[in-house]
């Protein structure tokens, strides 16, 4: 089995189980899908995990601060600048390898805007969707090391 099929089917699978299961334990499904994507893009295999997670748990953090900042100074435009602010921070924060994949905070910091700033919702989904990354990849390993097993040449045996 080709690498795309397996891994298309262990995707195809969970995302449609992840659709149907996480609006009725509480859990955002979009935000999963982003933390799924992030998981992806940061490399996948534990590397992608140990990347994908804290950077965007720390992007929907700087959007937590974002949004008290806006909320505490009066000043006139404090939301440009403490949008500014924090997305030069998150830039800068890269230069700790845990925090180094700079799309996924940009994703978390989104994501939390996009959940009318539900911080605790916004961080279980992006972990969840992180989470449900790393276990499509290995179910394709799986599907995939299956299938070469069922597609293994026979070996002819001697006629006795």
């Amino acid at each position: 089995m080709k690498a795309l099929i397996a891994i298309g089917t262990a995707v195809g699978i969970l995302a449609g189980l992840w659709t149907q299961l996480s609006t009725p334990f509480g859990l955002i499904t979009w935000v999963g899908f982003v933390g799924w994507a992030c998981y992806f893009a940061a490399g996948g295999k534990r590397k992608g995990l140990i990347k994908a997670i804290p950077a965007s748990l720390s992007g929907a953090l700087w959007g937590s601060a974002i949004v008290w900042t806006a909320g505490v100074v009066t000043l006139p435009a404090i939301l440009p600048i403490s949008v500014g602010l924090a997305a030069f921070a998150m830039c800068v924060q890269s230069r700790w390898p845990v925090l180094s994949f700079i799309p996924g905070t940009f994703a978390g910091c989104a994501a939390f805007f996009g959940t009318s700033f539900d911080l605790a919702a916004t961080c279980l989904a992006l972990t969840v969707g992180a989470c449900l990354g790393w276990l499509s990849e290995y179910a394709a390993s799986r599907i995939g090391s299956i299938s070469a097993k069922s597609e293994a040449p026979v070996e002819a045996q001697p006629v006795q």
